[in-house]
């Protein structure tokens, strides 16, 4: 699953060290990515991103990531929101506003929700379902004496 990382900001600082700390996480070399979505400003020199891109895989890498993500977050001075999008455009918030106070095991609980949430596969688009009536309910066997 592809999630998008944005700073609210948009400081693509943050976002650079944002890359070096996820990265240094075994389970997410090389699948934390610098985004751009359009061509390079002609006065930037290198690889500036207006947002990264998270590969992750079924199976614990969201975990992982939702750890390291609240670690680093909460490690930030000042206030650092960062924002998740998932391909299908749900998208969640994470602000050292948020994380300021929790306790370990409300930490713990927050980084289970975070990954959970990013680990459920994309909904499909389908039709809307029409309303149930009395026809679609099953039969009732009849009672014997």
């Amino acid at each position: 699953m592809r999630i998008a990382i944005t700073s609210e900001d948009g400081d693509s600082g943050a976002l650079r060290e944002l890359r070096r700390w996820l990265s240094e996480e075994p389970e997410l070399r090389g699948r934390i990515r610098a985004h751009t979505p359009g061509p390079l400003r002609p006065d930037t020199m290198g690889l500036e991103a207006d947002a990264l891109l998270a590969l992750l895989a079924p199976g614990g890498v969201a975990a992982v990531f939702a750890g390291a993500l609240v670690a680093w977050v909460q490690t930030r001075r000042g206030d650092q929101t960062v924002t998740l999008t998932r391909p299908d455009g749900t998208t969640v918030t994470v602000s050292t506003t948020r994380l300021k106070g929790l306790n370990a095991e409300q930490n713990a609980r927050f980084v289970r929700e975070l990954a959970a949430s990013l680990d459920t596969p994309p909904t499909t688009m389908s039709a809307p379902a029409r309303p149930r009536t009395a026809d679609d309910e099953p039969p009732v066997p009849p009672r014997l004496p």
